[in-house]
């Protein structure tokens, strides 16, 4: 459908062309331009001629305007619109310039100079409205917050800086995020990243099961952000396509967007913390709000399994604390009274260590 379309135009076209200039075509080769056939027969050889060039060139035209269309298409909204929006400013101001060129005497200066104006300002328009979209983005973003924080100062005294929480895979894959919005504790709008949901979307098409099960559960858990629980979720559609790796990505929209990256990757946190970036971890925040457990209180556990030194046992709390009890191997499988006797902070977590109440009222 493309290519007739295509060839249509250009028999139009071809039939146009000879119908204008036949007539001081016919001058030239000593013909009578004045005679009445004379733009008609025109109008059919310039159709003929062209209609025969596109059997070679229509196939070029189709080949150049798929390749623009998937380039199109794969774009991102922001970079075309921003683009366009750059493309028509800097077209605007060549016609601005144009109005001046085209008034003076020179005909270079008034019909030449004023195209290469119009192509090198258009040029320089989309150029910027395409690079510089990230921090238009930004600005739009600002102005937007700092409408509805001046609406909200109209009826609170004072209203707090919420800043945008940006998410990565590994929290979005954890599930614990929706959780801790469902209860309120995280203000805020919630962005999640194009590239986060390719990188979502890839690790779910992964023919390893882990992956793909693991892939499919953080495709299920922004669903249930965005329809189920009371958050404002937000797709970016922007992407840094000089920067190749998602954490850096991340690190960068962060930066743009004076926002919050949450994360539970260890490596991630430390180079955000290093570039001045804030983090919030879901597993420090886990830690935090376990309960505290001081030497000398009493406790009932369940031991399930033994300990790695001699004659230990090992049971778990609710949350998943590791409790070391001395002297249980031999209660493995029964419930006992223990007494905390120490309690050590890792990098892992929380690990308390303790000893049969029997045992310490026997000493």
């Amino acid at each position: 459908m493309l290519k007739r379309t295509i060839q249509l135009f250009i028999v139009v076209a071809g039939g146009a062309l000879g119908y204008l200039y036949s007539p001081e075509v016919a001058s030239l080769v000593g013909v009578d331009e004045s005679s009445w056939f004379i733009p008609f027969i025109g109008l059919v050889l310039g159709a003929i001629i062209l209609f025969i060039s596109t059997f070679w060139l229509v196939d070029y035209i189709v080949n150049l305007l798929k390749v623009i269309e998937e380039k199109l298409v794969k774009a991102p909204v922001a970079d075309l619109l921003f683009g366009s929006l750059g493309l028509i400013v800097g077209l605007v101001l060549a016609f601005l310039v144009n109005i001046y060129l085209q008034g003076l005497s020179n005909p270079v200066l008034s019909e030449i100079l004023p195209i290469f104006v119009m192509v090198i300002l258009g040029y320089l328009g989309f150029q910027v409205g395409f690079k510089r979209r990230n921090e238009f983005i930004n600005l739009l973003s600002m102005n937007r917050k700092e409408s509805e924080a001046d609406e909200h100062q109209a009826n609170v005294n004072q209203a707090p800086d919420v800043r945008p929480k940006i998410l990565d895979t590994s929290v979005i894959i954890d599930g614990r995020i929706a959780d801790i919005c469902e209860t309120h504790f995280l203000e805020g709008s919630i962005i999640i990243p194009h590239f986060v949901l390719e990188e979502l979307q890839h690790i779910a098409d992964s023919s390893d099961v882990l992956k793909r099960n693991r892939g499919r559960r953080g495709l299920d858990i922004l669903n249930r952000l965005q329809k189920e629980v009371p958050v404002d979720v937000q797709i970016y559609e922007g992407d840094f396509e000089d920067i190749q790796e998602v954490d850096s990505k991340l690190v960068k929209l962060t930066k743009v967007m004076n926002g919050v990256l949450v994360t539970n990757d260890f490596n991630l946190n430390k180079v955000s913390e290093f570039q001045n970036v804030t983090v919030l971890n879901i597993n420090d925040l886990a830690n935090a709000v376990k309960p505290v457990v001081l030497p000398g209180e009493e406790m009932n556990v369940y031991v399930i399994k033994a300990g790695k030194e001699d004659r230990q046992g090992v049971a778990y709390l609710d949350d998943g604390t590791m409790i070391v009890v001395e002297e249980g191997k031999n209660h493995i499988g029964d419930s006992l009274d223990v007494i905390v006797t120490s309690v050590l902070q890792t990098s892992a977590g929380r690990m308390i260590f303790a000893k049969p109440k029997a045992l310490d009222q026997a000493q």
